[in-house]
């Protein structure tokens, strides 16, 4: 008999141990509920671009919800969370008692009541480096029989983001080789961070590198710094502006190997359109008006479309114009690229 009863002891002991495991992690566990009603258990790791990503034991890949639908929230996950208005805050997230669609952040003992649509950004804070870390990388090749025409393309970026300030890269390059014709090159890099300041203003610091065939350019290097704001922060649509002052430095591959070395303002618009579906768009305009050369502007613009696929892969197809109105003997003031290609990204 004391046999039995001790059996069942260790039994009942074993699945109190169970109950209370399972009820600490459903305790500890992140839970939306969507305005249809469906609820999610899981872990939030990030919303962006007005898409939340959340991981859940029960699917073998992340569930993404678009943030519009999403009418409660409640997670204990420290979050880096940024708002309509500039304002970046540490906090857990939390809908109000009794609202819905409205929800309290808590920074550093005070705590701030927002509606869902007012926040714009989430991130999961870890303490571990790739934990903060964003990258893609796509490639493109094109074939044409005639004069065996071959271009092949390689596009690639590299973010990390921190509490106060954020850091972007990125590099792209285009060969193509043909027949009876010498192979032309393009290459452009980036590199460059931003320190948020309130109200949506921020201070850029960045480099730009470039190298240019038909622009006759080895290499033109423009160091930026100078400020900006975003003038729109929601969750469909960023649009910001910027200027400040460019040092820019050039070397040519003419007979005469020509440099340059001119001081220039700069003025930036960007345009970051998502969540339209699995469609988004990016836009950068910047004109480079010389200070220390007479006459010269030059103008940078790109446009981007990307359509996004299951598993992180997309298709992204790009255009990109650069314009030089007094360039070196021979070369062209403008040069331009179509590019079409298949990627991935973390």
């Amino acid at each position: 008999m004391y046999v039995k009863n001790f059996t069942l002891l260790k039994l009942l002991l074993v699945f109190t141990v169970i109950i209370s495991f399972q009820s600490t992690q459903a305790q500890t566990a992140d839970t939306l509920a969507l305005d249809n009603g469906d609820i999610i258990v899981g872990e939030i790791k990030e919303m962006k671009n007005g898409v939340l990503t959340i991981e859940t034991d029960y699917s073998d890949s992340d569930f993404t919800v678009k943030w519009i639908k999403v009418d409660r929230i409640s997670s204990n996950q420290h979050y880096l969370v940024t708002l309509t208005n500039g304002v970046r805050l540490n906090t857990d997230l939390h809908t109000k008692a009794g609202e819905s669609g409205v929800v309290d952040l808590t920074d550093i003992n005070q705590t701030v009541t927002v509606n869902i649509e007012d926040i714009v950004y989430v991130k999961a804070v870890k303490t571990s480096f790739f934990s903060r870390l964003s990258a893609s990388l796509s490639v493109g090749y094109n074939f044409t029989k005639s004069n065996n025409l071959s271009q092949f393309t390689v596009r690639s970026s590299l973010g990390y983001i921190a509490d106060k300030w954020g850091f972007s890269g990125s590099y792209n390059s285009v060969r193509s080789k043909q027949d009876d014709v010498d192979e032309t090159n393009r290459t452009d890099a980036n590199i460059g961070g931003k320190y948020f300041l309130k109200n949506d203003w921020f201070v850029a610091l960045s480099g730009d590198f470039l190298s240019n065939d038909e622009q006759k350019l080895d290499l033109r290097t423009t160091i930026k710094a100078g400020v900006g704001k975003y003038i729109i922060h929601s969750n469909r649509v960023y649009f910001a502006t910027g200027g400040g002052l460019a040092l820019n430095n050039e070397k040519f591959s003419d007979d005469a190997n020509t440099s340059r070395n001119s001081m220039e303002a700069y003025l930036g618009l960007e345009l970051n359109m998502f969540d339209f579906d699995d469609i988004s768009l990016y836009s950068n305009l910047t004109a480079y008006p010389s200070l220390t050369e007479s006459g010269r502007v030059r103008t940078d613009f790109s446009l981007d479309l990307k359509y996004d696929l299951p598993y992180e892969f997309f298709i992204k197809v790009g255009f990109t114009h650069n314009f030089d109105s007094k360039p070196i003997e021979d070369a062209a003031k403008v040069d331009y690229i179509f590019q079409t290609t298949f990627g991935w990204e973390l």
